[in-house]
This record gives structure tokens, C-alpha cells and sequence, in this order.
């Protein structure tokens, strides 16, 4: 199933992951992942009423991706939905990235405050400020019943709300997990050289600096651009990449002149994590930093394909935890955390429908939102970390990534007329040929190219695994010992 980070329509996920050799072109559906998306000053308040004097942020938005051949397409909070199903989708077009934004598939487009905000950004913002003139004009009015009440003998009774605001929740509680998680996620603002980029989402990894985010979410950056990572507290770093992988979404940045009191988010343990299980997501939604939202696991497995949408760009696939904890474009790179408050996913996409509310194309959760197994993400950090390249587990054949329920088709050909079966790879050793069909893999059924993918890329480099495939309406199963592939090229 393809998805969007957090904006784009998703292609079928594909049956067999694209190494050694690049798969054939071949239409499929791809997924946006869910980025971040700029942030657009409020207009002043009118003079007059409380707070007039100054101004509150407000919010922009981003895209997302669509599932592999079921419902509407899920999309990265940093991307935008093919509208016409092609693989991997076209740019996006229009204001993607809100108001005054000009839009990148996987990401929000970012500028700096503009005086004045347009288009669905401005509309939020016109929103937020409404209910804070109305909060004001609600209060004063309450005020002045309750002194004409009180001078005609009515009374009224409050409750006592002493140091209510110094309540400690317990631990088990989500307010509890949530004070704890709160300071250790940071909202990522990326900026190319030329000035675009957006909003997303990380968390510390480790004392010694490192955040982990999605690959989408720093894509701006990586050549020649500017990173800067947000505390709660309003704390502000700058931060460089260490490294990314654009197969997994996966990236790893550094604080430079990092504190000393940083507090590393645990992790859990994805494998163990059961449909029903209470998840609890952190991010910057539409820009709105340190926001915290509540759902359950809705599925496990979800093969997930994504894109930025740009034409050039290399697809994610990944075989994701499926969660309806509410999802939105900014959400990208941040924690997906079980009822104890350990990471159980890097939340990286959501199923949308390809019209957005406030009169734009932008949309937001609709409950599918997709993350990255963590499991899989700490494998990846580590890599990264150790050597700046990623590692790819791969069979050594190339894959059909059309759309299909049937499973995943090696080629006949490869990329540039290379073998579809590298020569000497764990598929030749295996004994599979072009025409064969993988139908399985450890158990797990294969739908199609990506889906093949993405469940390879939940093991690693040497892991031994069981292929059950087609030929001439036979099926066969067979032991192999995956390889390796360094770096996304």
C-alpha cells in the first residue's frame, strides 16, 4: 500500500526491493510522507481588546500520502498526492506549503513571517485569532453578569483550584507520559539555500546530541542548507545532518553546542507492539509545535510507499505500524509512543483524501496515520551515526512495481539492460529466475514490488529468510541469505 508524507497520493508498494540493480520503470502509487509545514504570523489583534498589542503565531500546512491500491492516498505531513496515480507522483503543484509557501513534495515550503498570511494559512490564522477576541469578550461579559447578579443577592460557588496548576499526574497516565516526552522532541525547521524548506518534527536519540527525524523533514538541507531544532522551553540550536537514508525516511542530525541535560526518549520494542495498544504522537501540526495527540495501534505491517513527489525523487518503503492517533503535516519525524511512554515509531505518513478543507489542496488526518517501526529506525540511527551512509539489506533482483494482488514479479530485464538476477546475488544462489513470482516472505504475504520491498528492509544485511514463489502455476519455497547495499544510490 503506498501512503503520502503527510501530503502525497501513495503508489502500490512495491514487490521487491530495487537493489542491487535499479527496478525497471514501471507505473505504480507512492506515498507523500508527512512533513512539516511553515508558520505564518497572526495578524494583530484590533486595538482595543485584550492582547491587541501584540501578535500569536500561527500555523501553516503540508501535504501527506496515499495507500497502495485501498481508499484514498496516504501522504507524508512533508508531501503531496499524484493526482493521476503515476510513479513516482509529479512535482506538486500551487501553494503546497501555506500561505506565501511554494511547495515540495515532501515538505511544507518555508519562508520567513510574512506581515500579512493568504490562502488556507491565513484562513488558520483568522481561526485562532477569533477565539482569542472571543475569550476576551467572554470573559469581560461574564464578569459583569456575575457583579450584576451579585448586587441583586445571587451567588456562586467555584471550586477550589489552589496550585491546580502545580498538579503531578501519575506516571501511567498520558498527561504523565507526556510531561516526560514533552522536552526531549524538538521542532526541526529545514532550509535550503534558496530559501524554501518547512517544519517537522525529532527527538533526542542519545546524550551525546543526536536527533532523530525523518529523511523527508531535512531533505532541504542537506546540500548547503540551514537546520536549526526547538525545545519546548525555547531552547534553539543549530544542527547539522550526520546522515540520511532516503529508502528508509530515516535521518539523524546533531545539535551543535549540544546541552548537557539532555534526557534520550526510550525505545521500545515494535515487534511486540499489539492491534488495540494506546499510542500517543508529539509534533508541530500545521506548525504548532509541542502538540500531543492520542489513538491506538489500527494495524500492523502496512506496506507503505512514499515520495516527494518531485520527478527525480527515489521512493521510501516501509512496513509500517498504522495508528489513528491524529496525524498531521509537521507531525513528520516525530515520536509514536506506546501507554509507558517508550518509542514505539517514527511518525512518517498519513492516508488523506486529496481535497484539504480551508479551500486548499492541503489536507490533514483523516485517522491512517503511518509510522516507521522503531525497531527498524534504531538499526538505521546506529548506521547512520557510525558511518553517515545507510545499509540496505537485498535479494539481488529487480521487481515489477505495478500495481498487483498476485505478489512480486522479478523482471526480465534490469535497469540499463542489467540482468534482472544479479549474477552470484542471494536470488540467483536462491535459484529464482525472471517470471517467478514471490508470493511470501517469512510467512508474511507479498502483494506486490513494494510490499516485497519493505519487508526486506525490516531485516538486515545476513538475515536468513524464506521465499515462497510462482513458477508455471507452481509454488515453491526456498531458504536465502539476504545481501547488503550501502548508501541510497
Amino acid at each position: 500500500m503506498s501512503t503520502e508524507n503527510e501530503g502525497n497520493a501513495v503508489p502500490p508498494a512495491p514487490s521487491a526491493p530495487p537493489v542491487p540493480v535499479d527496478a525497471p520503470t514501471a507505473s505504480a502509487q507512492g506515498a507523500v510522507s508527512d512533513g512539516g509545514a511553515p508558520t505564518t504570523p497572526l495578524p494583530p489583534l484590533p486595538q482595543g481588546l485584550p492582547g491587541a498589542a501584540g501578535q500569536a503565531p500561527g500555523p501553516a500546512s503540508a501535504e501527506g500520502p496515499q495507500a497502495h491500491g485501498q481508499g484514498p492516498a496516504p501522504h507524508h505531513p512533508y508531501g503531496a498526492p499524484a493526482p493521476d496515480g503515476t510513479w513516482p507522483p509529479p512535482p506538486a503543484h500551487g501553494d503546497a506549503g501555506g500561505a506565501g509557501g511554494t511547495g515540495g513534495g515532501w515538505g511544507a515550503s518555508y519562508q520567513p513571517p510574512a506581515p500579512k498570511s493568504s490562502g488556507r494559512g491565513g484562513l488558520i490564522a483568522a481561526v485562532l485569532v477569533a477565539a482569542l477576541v472571543a475569550g476576551g469578550i467572554g470573559g469581560g461579559i461574564g464578569y459583569t453578569l456575575a457583579k450584576d447578579n451579585d448586587s441583586q443577592g445571587s451567588t456562586t460557588v467555584s471550586a477550589n483550584d489552589s496550585g491546580a496548576s502545580q498538579v503531578k499526574r501519575s506516571a501511567g497516565t498520558i498527561a504523565g507520559v507526556a510531561s516526560r516526552a514533552l522536552p526531549s522532541t524538538v521542532t526541526i525547521e529545514a532550509e535550503s539555500s534558496n530559501g524554501e524548506g518547512g517544519t517537522g518534527t525529532g527527538f533526542v536519540f542519545d546524550t551525546q546530541g543526536h536527533i532523530v527525524t525523518n529523511n523527508h523533514v531535512v531533505a532541504d538541507a542537506v546540500d548547503g542548507g540551514k537546520l536549526t531544532a526547538t525545545f519546548p522551553d525555547g531552547r534553539k540550536y543549530d544542527a547539522e545532518i550526520v546522515g540520511h537514508a532516503q529508502g528508509y525516511d530515516v535521518a539523524v542530525v546533531k545539535l551543535k553546542n549540544a546541552p548537557s541535560d539532555l534526557k534520550p526518549l526510550a525505545l521500545g520494542d515494535s515487534d511486540k507492539v499489539a492491534v488495540g495498544d494506546e499510542t500517543i504522537a508529539i509534533g508541530a501540526p500545521f506548525g504548532l509545535s509541542n502538540t500531543v495527540t492520542t489513538g491506538i495501534i489500527s494495524a500492523k505491517n502496512r506496506p507503505v510507499a512514499s515520495s516527494d513527489g518531485s520527478s527525480s525523487s527515489k521512493a521510501s518503503y516501509m512496513s509500517a505500524l498504522q495508528t489513528d492517533a491524529s496525524i498531521n503535516p509537521g507531525n513528520s519525524g516525530g515520536p509514536l509512543l506506546s501507554a509507558a511512554g517508550a518509542v514505539i515509531g517514527i511518525n512518517s505518513a498519513i492516508q488523506s483524501t486529496n481535497s484539504g478543507g480551508f479551500g486548499s489542496g492541503q489536507s490533514g488526518s483523516i485517522g491512517l496515520g503511518f509510522a516507521i517501526p522503531i525497531n527498524q529506525a534504531k538499526y538505521v540511527a546506529q548506521q547512520l551515526i557510525k558511518t553517515g551512509k545507510p545499509v540496505y539489506a537485498k535479494i539481488g533482483a529487480s521487481v515489477s512495481l505495478e500495481e498487483s494482488t498476485d505478489g512480486a514479479k522479478i523482471t526480465d530485464q534490469g535497469a540499463g539492460g542489467a540482468a534482472a538476477v544479479e549474477t552470484g546475488g542471494p536470488a540467483d544462489k536462491a535459484g529464482l529466475k525472471p517470471g517467478d513470482v514471490i508470493t511470501k516472505l517469512d510467512g508474511s504475504v507479498v502483494d506486490s514490488g513494494p510490499t516485497l520491498i519493505g519487508e526486506i528492509w525490516t531485516h538486515k544485511p545476513g538475515d536468513k529468510v524464506t521465499v515462497t514463489y510462482k513458477r508455471g502455476g507452481q509454488d515453491h519455497t526456498v531458504d536465502l541469505t539476504l545481501g547488503s547495499r550501502v548508501g541510497d544510490n
